[in-house]
């Protein structure tokens, strides 16, 4: 019979694995970006997802030696941190910026595993035994959907770099 200890674990076992895997994809999507905007984005959602992964293995450890969830406070900075490094490489880009399909492709790619991410988060915070389990799942739940909307912004970018700055810069079509 499976206990909730059980399931617990490998709840969290599989949260590893997917941050892991998260981080590979984005290296690797990283390493294969033909822009500066791509390659920084790309290599900050690794770091993320390192950090994550991270907090994933401490609650593991201590779950493991205690049985508890231990009180671990996760406080994502909300996007801040991503849309700071996407602001500050636009900044130096044009609108004639060209995207390749495969970066199309592995942004789509992304944005899928942001999602499949964000549900699996949500679902277990309202699985959650304990304040603190819960708690960190919607944190961690709101973060991904944050990773979602930069890499939704970058891939409208890179679709149409001359309409996407046209888009956010909100120009007056009246020369005022």
């Amino acid at each position: 019979m499976t206990t909730e200890q059980d399931k617990t674990m490998g709840a969290l076992q599989k949260a590893i694995q997917m941050e892991i895997d998260g981080k590979e994809f984005y290296l690797k999507a990283s390493q294969a970006s033909k822009n500066e905007l791509g390659k920084k984005l790309l290599k900050s959602l690794a770091a993320e997802e390192d950090e994550h992964r991270k907090v994933f293995e401490g609650i593991y450890r201590a779950i493991s030696a205690k049985k508890n969830w231990p009180d671990k406070e996760f406080h994502p900075d909300g996007g801040r941190g991503l849309r700071t490094i996407f602001a500050k490489a636009l900044d130096q880009m044009d609108s004639g910026t060209k995207a390749m399909p495969d970066e199309l492709d592995a942004v789509q790619t992304a944005m899928s595993m942001e999602n499949e991410t964000y549900d699996f988060y949500k679902s277990r915070s309202g699985k959650a035994t304990f304040d603190a389990e819960r708690k960190l799942y919607e944190a961690l739940a709101v973060q991904e959907e944050e990773h979602h909307r930069v890499l939704l912004d970058y891939y409208e970018f890179l679709k149409n770099p001359a309409a996407w700055f046209v888009q956010k810069e909100h120009p007056s079509l009246d020369g005022g």
